[in-house]
């Protein structure tokens, strides 16, 4: 039977903190907002601390299943969740989740190409990757240290699910390099100056490096082993981030089955 919260309930404070880097990091934990991720992590076997909801958002789902399951169901006012969520609109069910441990190295070790996140800060992009990684087969995600943090709630929210089973870690740049070099894999960056896509094939174990929305990869990754471009009409901008890491991304599930590379002229 859920609990009832009051609005003074300093735990409620430290769910609020989840909102920030710092305070996941202190807690260990995360937050996902939102029915559909609720139902997502169920899905993927993987089971909340806790869930906090209002009068409303406990009518929309068995909370008792959840119990069952180890969980701790909180009930609060309409007023406090809003403070809970970071909503315009808030849906009145958020779920706490332990943080994975998972390191560069694990992620490496999965079989798959990786998807490098070198510098992005959009969320939205970021959470599209992920989207995009785990449907084109990758064995996990890094996120380069600077860019987004991976479990700030608009990332969770557009990963839709993924970021629940995708294999994640955060990585500086020479840690990412070294952690490459041993698992045997290359670092290939998406570059103006890359060799195209489509004549270049991409490696199975291909660590794949999309960079910052407007400068790259180059102000994150200090060097790779080999670049490619995707080719595009002169007079267009630059592909959306996540647009064309998901290019990249089909391009390498492609190419594993197997790759056809165009002859060179």
């Amino acid at each position: 039977m859920p609990t009832e919260l009051s609005p003074h309930n300093p735990r409620l404070a430290l769910v609020r903190e989840l909102r920030t880097p710092r305070g996941r990091r202190a807690e260990g934990r995360f937050a996902a907002e939102g029915l559909t991720l609720l139902e997502e992590a169920g899905r993927s076997g993987l089971r909340p601390h806790e869930i906090y909801a209002t009068a409303g958002g406990l009518e929309r789902f068995d909370a008792a299943r959840w119990e069952a399951g180890g969980a701790t169901v909180y009930l609060v006012p309409d007023r406090v969740f809003a403070r809970l969520s970071d909503l315009e609109s808030p849906t009145g069910v958020l779920a706490v989740f332990e943080l994975p441990g998972t390191t560069a190295a694990a992620v490496l070790a999965g079989d798959g190409p990786v998807v490098l996140l070198a510098g992005i800060n959009d969320p939205g992009n970021a959470g599209t990757l992920l989207r995009s990684a785990e449907a084109f087969g990758a064995a996990g995600a890094l996120f380069g240290r600077g860019g987004v943090d991976p479990f700030a709630p608009k990332v969770v929210r557009a990963a839709m699910g993924s970021i629940f089973r995708l294999p994640l870690a955060q990585v500086e740049p020479e840690e990412l390099l070294a952690a490459a070099a041993a698992a045997g894999r290359p670092v290939i960056a998406t570059d103006t100056e890359g060799e195209e896509i489509g004549a270049a094939g991409i490696p199975a174990n291909a660590v794949l490096a999309i960079g910052n929305e407007r400068r790259g990869v180059r102000d994150w990754l200090p060097r790779w082993d080999r670049a490619i471009r995707i080719r595009q009409r002169p007079a267009t901008e630059s592909l959306n981030a996540a647009v064309a890491g998901s290019i990249v991304l089909y391009e390498a599930m492609r190419c594993q089955d197997p790759c056809q590379v165009a002859e060179k002229p």
